[in-house]
């Protein structure tokens, strides 16, 4: 299972977008990086194509490593690391880290 899914909202902790929020849109477990919204823009040079007759520079999120960021908890709203627990019925859920929060995110 892990930790961080598509559309979760995370915490930027590191680098050039420290403190921004985002929703995560793509996850590559393999490489463990993600690309959230509005974070590490890049600008790409695109030839016109059908979707885009004119071409030009188009500006798109780059992956950032998933260490650079903490999930926000739906219940408490703060960042925090993610667990993983294991349920009655036998399967996993992850949960939230804090003290006084473990809520099942």
């Amino acid at each position: 299972m892990r930790k961080i899914v598509k559309n979760d909202t995370v915490l930027v902790r590191t680098g050039d977008y420290k403190g921004r929020r985002g929703r995560v849109l793509k996850v590559f477990p393999d490489k463990n990086r993600i690309i959230v919204e509005g974070v590490n823009l890049i600008k790409r040079h695109s030839r016109p194509t059908q979707q885009l007759p004119q071409g030009g520079i188009v500006e798109k999120e780059a992956p950032i490593h998933a260490s650079n960021v903490l999930v926000i908890c739906p219940k408490c709203n703060r960042p925090t690391r993610v667990g993983i627990r294991k349920l009655e019925d036998g399967s996993k859920a992850r949960f939230c880290k804090h003290v006084d929060c473990g809520e099942i995110i």
